[in-house]
């Protein structure tokens, strides 16, 4: 992925806490929509709703009807990108920095 709209509308997701959490929940296993609700008692089916909405236009959450369910399922591919493209070389750069430093305290 290196469509920066993609990448704004995933960091846009996992900007709010309850989003999270919601991706948190989902991580094992698919929730139905009354599910999640039910994991917010402090928020009404209509913002959990909207929160929903926020990460399936990212693409973290993909929708499945069942009847008259509604299976919210993780996908794990944007944050995988997110890992790839920024945290992966980030990791690996202070890594080899601590690595460096390490030797360099083991000379000394």
């Amino acid at each position: 992925m290196s469509n920066p709209e993609a990448f704004d509308r995933i960091f846009k997701a996992l900007g709010h806490h309850v989003r999270r959490q919601i991706l948190d929940d989902l991580r094992d296993q698919p929730l139905t929509t009354g599910t999640l609700v039910a994991h917010f008692p402090e928020l009404d089916r209509c913002t959990v709703m909207l929160h929903l909405k926020v990460l399936e236009e990212a693409e973290l959450v993909i929708p499945v009807r069942k009847g008259r369910e509604r299976w919210n399922h993780l996908n794990p591919l944007p944050i995988q990108d997110i890992h790839e493209r920024w945290i992966g070389p980030h990791a690996a750069r202070a890594t080899a920095k601590l690595a460096k430093l390490k030797r360099d305290l083991e000379r000394s």
